[in-house]
């Protein structure tokens, strides 16, 4: 229960920090920093889908990775014909920034993993994830004025809600 809260706390705290920084780095940065955060959490999730133990826990990560698979493909092509996106272009400093969260993030899961509390550490860093992912899709679709990058992230962020609460719900003992 203490876990719980702790996690709606620091959500909220993201929030607001999200809402008071504002429009820093504009749609394209903020676009491409979305850009890498899916694909992170796709490796993450790819990397240990086939460990998870419940079944209904495995089926939400196959979701969210078709969720962040779709919404990557479709901010690329947006990228790609807004920005002329190329991968190698992308700031080393947002490049560095994502990788350590992976590595963070694969290393908390690696940890789980060998302490046979996978699906359990899995839920509850997917729901952190999810929540971070549709923050950071919130604070573009506020600041674009392009309805075809609004239309795009709000059909992701509407799939995300509902899988965070898949996630942010799930139990050991269903």
């Amino acid at each position: 229960m203490g876990g719980m809260i702790a996690v709606v706390a620091l959500i909220v705290i993201i929030i607001i920090g999200s809402i008071l920084s504002g429009n820093k780095g504009g749609e394209k940065n903020n676009s491409y920093r979305l850009y890498l955060h899916l694909a992170l959490v796709t490796e993450v999730i790819e990397e240990y889908q086939n460990d998870i133990k419940s079944s209904d826990l495995r089926a939400s990560a196959a979701s969210l990775k078709g969720v962040l698979s779709n919404t990557s493909k479709d901010l690329t092509d947006y990228l790609t014909n807004k920005y002329q996106f190329k991968e190698k272009e992308i700031d080393k400093d947002f490049i560095a920034e994502a990788n350590t969260n992976k590595d963070g993030l694969m290393a908390e899961l690696f940890e789980a993993k060998i302490n046979g509390n996978l699906d359990r550490i899995f839920a509850h860093k997917m729901a952190y994830e999810t929540s971070l992912i549709a923050t950071e899709e919130n604070q573009i679709m506020k600041s674009t004025k392009n309805d075809t990058l609004k239309d795009l992230l709000a059909k992701s962020y509407g799939s995300l809600d509902s899988l965070y609460s898949k996630f942010s719900d799930f139990s050991e003992t269903k």
